[in-house]
């Protein structure tokens, strides 16, 4: 059997790593995606432990020329990509909004936005020529609603719903798949990133609250992938127990 291949953005932490592991794990091989050539290439070296071949293309997806130079060169060997995860994000800066830092805006709206749409153009046309694929965005509860501090981050998740839903719309003549989710509280390096490194800040973020993991979510984004090419799974909301939405977080005191 012909094992498929997921493109993976933002790989080398977090959600995206998750992800590369429970797809390595699932059978696929992967291209998988980042900043940083020396982690992609330590992951790589455990991912194929799992006997899948894997490819690390080093580029920033702000970046549409590096972003189309690197979708251009991916071998045959690694054709067609099946499933492309839109992961690579990050919030900076947790400021009223007349207050935050120009550059944190920038950062959040190129990656967030831009980055997706930019990975959007170049993959899914063949996926629409071949009528087979699947698109999976990892949007926020934070789309669903904006909270203190976050207008912006949560604008760009806003921001993929809408792109998200937009797409499906675009190819409902398809047999291709287009799936949102959204995470809520999950630990990762996403506070480090938020609070530029403030790693006692991060931390307590999730004081008093067993978030989620990134493997949590990456189960299911291989959920949503494996259902059969009749079943789209459109939008996942995924919480910690003790999350009810963007902003209501039960906290236990020790």
């Amino acid at each position: 059997m012909e094992r498929k291949t997921a493109l993976i953005t933002g790989a080398t932490s977090g959600i995206g790593e998750a992800c590369a592991r429970r797809f390595a794990i699932g059978g696929y091989n992967l291209v998988i995606t980042g900043r940083t050539a020396d982690k992609l290439e330590k992951l790589k070296a455990e991912l194929e432990t799992e006997g899948v071949s894997v490819l690390t293309l080093a580029f920033d997806v702000c970046n549409r020329d590096a972003t189309r130079k690197a979708v251009d060169s991916i071998p045959e060997a690694f054709k067609p990509i099946d499933v492309l995860i839109n992961n690579a994000g990050l919030a900076r800066g947790l400021e009223p909004e007349y207050e935050g830092r120009f550059q944190d805006w920038d950062e959040m709206i190129d990656t967030n936005i831009k980055g997706l749409l930019n990975m959007t153009r170049l993959v899914v046309p063949e996926m629409v020529r071949l009528n087979h694929g699947h698109i999976i965005n990892i949007g926020s509860v934070a789309g669903d609603a904006a909270y203190a501090g976050g207008g912006v981050y949560c604008a760009t998740k806003a921001a993929v719903k809408a792109l998200t839903d937009g797409l499906r719309i675009d190819v409902a003549h398809t047999r291709v798949r287009v799936t949102n989710l959204k995470p809520g509280l999950v630990e990762t390096n996403f506070s480090n990133v938020r609070f530029h490194g403030d790693n006692e800040r991060a931390d307590n973020v999730y004081k008093g609250i067993e978030p989620l993991r990134g493997a949590d979510i990456a189960d299911v984004a291989f959920y949503a992938a494996s259902a059969p090419e009749h079943v789209q799974i459109a939008e996942v909301l995924v919480l910690a127990t003790h999350q009810a939405n963007g902003t209501v977080v039960h906290r236990e005191k020790h």
